[in-house]
This record gives structure tokens, sequence and C-alpha cells, in this order.
């Protein structure tokens, strides 16, 4: 089975969107499955969450500018058991080098085309904001995954993100879907919380059972250069993460 091509999106930061992709992509690794993850943030959040902050080599902008082959980009994260299409600062650039791109909305699908075969997923870690670079990742995907944070009701945020998909859906991959939302940074002693996790059920049944806790272990994992699997196993966060990873196995019809 070719693998499986998911966004994590959402253009509000500060979500817990490159937490979850990099968390999710380490849990999947240590069950076996093969997985990628593509950096698409210049802010390289991604690569460096993943130990990966030196990159000497060329990046995902090299490959998207086409001036490296992609398969000279990708770093074997020995330590996280997956594979890594890291990014640099200089992916901020391709926003505008893009622009006047022939089809520059497929470029990125071009660029992961020789992988699909490869790997059983290839996760995207997608910048805050609709541009250039999520554009393409969306038109590269089977799939989204939007991560939502717990202290507030982000619905007309998602209600815009939800425009922009169905725009992508109706211009650019009419196969686009919603694979489901990840409830974030959930604290089950405020009321909000519940009343958030509540209201977004309501609107969107797709959302994923998973409640992904707030806690200090996913604040620091980052800055030790590794996934909060590695870091701290045994966590309720990791924990969290790894019946996520479980869940989305079951979603799309993998034994877990």
């Amino acid at each position: 089975m070719a693998g499986q091509i998911i966004s994590f999106v959402n253009q509000k930061g500060g979500v817990g969107k490159t937490t979850t992709a990099v968390s999710v992509s380490a849990a999947l690794g240590r069950v076996g499955q093969g997985v990628l993850l593509v950096d698409l943030d210049p802010q390289a959040n991604a690569t460096s969450a993943a130990g990966a902050e030196e990159i000497t080599g060329p990046s995902i902008y090299e490959a998207l500018m086409e001036t490296a082959r992609p398969a000279d980009c990708v770093v074997h994260l020995e330590d996280e058991q997956f594979d890594l299409f890291p990014a640099t600062p200089e992916l901020a650039g391709a926003e505008v080098e893009l622009v006047p791109a022939i089809a520059r909305e497929q470029r990125l699908k071009g660029v992961l085309a020789p992988f699909v075969d490869s790997y059983d997923w290839i996760f995207i870690d997608c910048p805050p904001s609709l541009g250039v670079l999520t554009v393409n990742a969306l038109t590269a995907s089977e799939s989204v995954i939007i991560p939502v944070q717990c202290e507030y009701l982000p619905l007309e945020g998602l209600t815009r993100l939800m425009q922009t998909l169905e725009l992508v859906r109706r211009s650019l991959n009419p196969e686009l879907r919603v694979l489901g939302l990840v409830l974030t940074m959930f604290d089950r002693r405020t009321r909000l919380a519940q009343q958030v996790v509540a209201d977004v059920i309501s609107h969107f049944p797709e959302t994923f059972d998973t409640l992904i806790p707030r806690a200090v272990s996913l604040s620091e994992a980052p800055s030790h250069g590794q996934s909060i699997i590695r870091y701290s196993p045994e966590s309720r966060a990791a924990v969290a993460y790894r019946r996520l990873a479980d869940e989305l196995l079951e979603r799309v019809g993998v034994p877990a």
C-alpha cells in the first residue's frame, strides 16, 4: 500500500501542531511504521524538535526550488526511528519565489512523489498560515489532521480553515479530506476546557477521542531535541500520543 500523505495544519500558531506531528511520527516509528516527516515551516521547529538542528546538507527549500534531489535532503533519525525532510530559515523565501512559478501549488506534490512507495506515512508540518507553502501541502495531501487548543473555542478560525480546505478541494485536490481534529493542551481541571471539547466535538464529529493533556514535559522535550516519546516515554503526554497514533492506525484501517 502506498504511503498516506497527511498534513498537520492550523493557521493559528501555538496550538500544538508541530508537537503533534513530531510525537505521532515518533510513536508510529516505534511500532515499526515507516514515517517521513516533512518540515514545511520556515521556523523549522519540527526539525529542531526532532534533534536535527544542525542541517549541513540540502533541505526542503532546495528540493522545492529544484536545486537538489529530494532523496539527498532526507535525514534518518536513528534515535527517533523516523526520517525527516528538514527545513531551514531559507524556506521563508519560497513563499515569494514560488509565486511566479508554473504550477506552483503542485511543487511539493512532485517533490514527495518518489517517496510514496517507500513509507507508510508522509506527514507534513505546515506553517501557521494559509499561504503558498500550506496550499502546496494541501495539494499534495490525501487528508489533514487539525490540532485545536483547548483553552478557547476557535470556531471562527476553524471555519476559515475549512473554507480554505474546500477551496483547495474544488480547484486543486478533489480527494482532500479532514481525517480528524486533535484536541491539545487539555486541562481537565477547568470548566472551559471541558466546554471546548464538547463544542468542538458537536461541530466536528470526526474529532479524535484522544485528548492531549497540557504537560510541562511537552514544553521541555523540544529544548532537548527530542520527541516526547523519547524524552519522557512514561509521561501522560507520551501515553496520550501513543494512544492517538493507535487511533490513527485504526481510523485508516491499519492494524495497530
